[in-house]
């Protein structure tokens, strides 16, 4: 195992659970592994899968997914390959050629191809293992449900004594159950990493709207300056237009949604693991599985439907390890829609309690990485300190007169209205449906002139929070006032409200134990690397992938580059030594990087 591990992947020991989960599999155990994004997953089946006699199937939900698994393994030396629809039907004839002659280790299939070639070409070759990667999509209760997973529990009947592993980054109990039972696991030994991701910052921002956004954004992105990143969207349209609003400011950057063609989402995602473009505007269905490991930030333009959405998503940010940063946008305008979908969705209840958790998120007053921890079933004894909420606590204040001018205006109106017109009467805007209507004429009309409509976002939202008013999803959205509403609108109690700040907080250390191996190496960095060397290793780095067509970190990752301008080694056992290098990748690459930085240090 440790021999594979150094020889293949470069590393001298095993992350957390990885040893376990590997004797677990060669041990012909059914296994379940849950484990974040960049924590290693692709490793627990790769080693059993080379130890072992025959072909491991992986089971893989996009072909984007085993085109990047394919392309790092084989950039290893090891002999892999994919069957799926991208493929033309010789290319498909090959891999079932290669596969059958025992010329593959690893066969990487679609869930559809999966089905079509059970009594054909899985009957005829020897499989050591199956791999089920991104499991979730397994389950009705998960996040991504996908009918041809559901199949999958074909699979035991079939191949009644081959061990099959399922993998995901993100799954609450009943996920990991339905998995269980979905896959007809046989007494499966359960492995769950630990969910936290010290190294993403966590930040969120209320009530904005596209004008604000889209100047966040741009701030944001200058302030990362060459760094690459993604930008979630709710809608199809909104990618294209925040694409277009980026592209006229100078950022390059492509669109990926399932309204594209097949080539054109290729594209984008070529464009972008090859670093042509700097972001991608993208909905959900982008990253899946893609190990790009200088993501360094993601931005939600919209509030995900799900904490495990949401999870897996920044979760494509600093896979590598190092520091990354995640904001998210939270309006009300977003709950509400993402509301009515769940309403109209088949699991109506469970995707309800999922988008609430995901809104107790995004409005919470307390250290955001303990929520998504608790989410997890995972605690922590300390906040994280790398938070919004942890870098800026909030301050409360008596905001009674602000929430009953709201209530005030819902009331007057006979609570006939939303959030938009009820945003529009307390700031006396003298729109034509409005007076059309006689809101005009309302005593509370203006009343709250003094607060600007993003303000009245962000109050609106705590009072929803807080339980003065509920949205009747059923009567085109309309406010429809509490019991304990009522009682501030009528004297009764008081409103206590979160202070709005709009002040950016300073960015702390990071002070995670977990990452004092982490912070050592950018220390090191920052004192003994020369930025000079660095930039020539990459520009050699993107000339040997540029010839075998590859993109530039399957070669070396960033912080194998960084490694090798700090230790500069000037023989190929030495440039072998460095973590993150095997002997495939020390044999192909060392004669070049080794005469690059002898002439450095010439």
């Amino acid at each position: 195992m440790l021999n594979i591990l150094k020889n293949h992947f470069g590393y001298e020991e095993f992350r957390p659970l990885q040893k376990e989960i590997i004797e677990t599999i060669l041990n012909k155990k059914d296994t379940l592994v849950l484990m974040p994004t960049g924590g290693g997953k692709s490793i627990c089946y790769q080693i059993p899968a080379l130890i072992n006699e025959g072909i491991a199937i992986i089971v893989s939900p996009l072909i984007s997914l085993m085109k990047d698994q394919v392309e790092a393994l084989k950039a290893n030396g090891i002999a892999a390959a994919a069957l799926n629809s991208s493929n033309n039907e010789s290319e498909n004839a090959e891999v079932r050629r290669q596969a059958i002659s025992g010329k593959l280790k690893l066969l990487y299939i679609s869930p559809e191809k999966l089905l079509a070639e059970i009594e054909y070409l899985l009957s005829d070759i020897q499989i050591s293992l199956f791999a089920i990667d991104e499991a979730h999509c397994i389950s009705q209760w998960g996040h991504d449900f996908r009918p041809e997973y559901i199949q999958m529990g074909i699979l035991h009947q079939k191949f009644p004594n081959i061990p099959i592993v399922a993998l995901t980054a993100t799954a609450d109990k009943i996920t990991r159950q339905d998995i269980i039972n979905q896959l007809h696991l046989h007494h499966p030994q359960i492995f769950i990493s630990s969910f936290d991701r010290p190294n993403l910052s966590l930040d969120v921002k209320r009530g904005y709207q596209q004008k604000e956004k889209h100047k966040t954004i741009l701030d944001f992105i200058e302030n990362h300056h060459n760094q690459c990143g993604i930008i979630y969207c709710m809608s199809r349209n909104k990618t294209e237009s925040t694409a277009q609003m980026l592209e006229k400011n100078g950022i390059k950057c492509g669109v990926y949604h399932a309204g594209l063609t097949i080539s054109e989402r290729n594209k984008t995602q070529s464009d972008f693991i090859n670093d042509k473009i700097q972001v991608v505007c993208a909905t959900i269905a982008f990253g899946m599985g893609i190990d790009k490991s200088n993501v360094r930030w993601v931005i939600h333009y919209n509030l995900p439907k799900s904490i495990e959405s949401f999870y897996q998503e920044i979760g494509r940010a600093g896979r590598d390890g190092s520091e990354a940063d995640t904001l998210l946008f939270y309006s009300l305008a977003d709950l509400i829609l993402l509301t009515k979908f769940a309403s109209e969705s088949a699991q109506q209840s469970t995707n309800t309690e999922k988008l609430q958790r995901m809104q107790q998120y995004a409005e919470a007053d307390i250290c955001r990485r303990r929520i998504l921890l608790s989410y997890f079933g995972e605690t922590t004894e300390t906040d994280c300190g790398n938070c919004d909420v942890c870098k800026n606590p909030p301050h409360r204040f008596d905001g009674t007169i602000i929430v009953q001018k709201a209530l005030s205006g819902i009331a007057r109106t006979n609570q006939q209205i939303g959030v938009r017109t009820l945003i529009d009467i307390l700031r006396g805007s003298f729109n034509a449906d409005l007076v059309d209507q006689g809101y005009d004429q309302l005593k509370t009309f203006g009343a709250g002139k003094d607060i600007p409509a993003r303000d009245w976002q962000d109050y609106l939202l705590q009072m929803l929070q807080l339980g003065y008013f509920e949205i009747a999803y059923n009567e085109k959205n309309h406010l429809k006032i509490t019991e304990s509403g009522a009682n501030i609108l009528y004297g009764r109690n008081k409103a206590i409200l979160v202070t709005i700040d709009r002040t950016e907080p300073i960015k702390k250390k990071r002070q995670s134990k977990k990452q004092v191996q982490e912070k050592e190496l950018s220390l090191a960095i920052q004192n003994n690397e020369n930025n000079d060397l660095f930039e020539a290793l990459r520009g050699l780095r993107k000339n040997l992938a540029d010839q075998e067509a590859l993109p530039a970190y399957i070669v070396l990752t960033d912080k194998v580059l960084h490694l090798l301008s700090m230790s500069q080694p000037t023989t190929i056992e030495d440039f072998g030594n460095i973590s993150g290098i095997g002997e495939y990748k020390k044999n192909k690459y060392g004669k070049d990087f080794v005469n690059l930085i002898k002439q450095y240090k010439k």
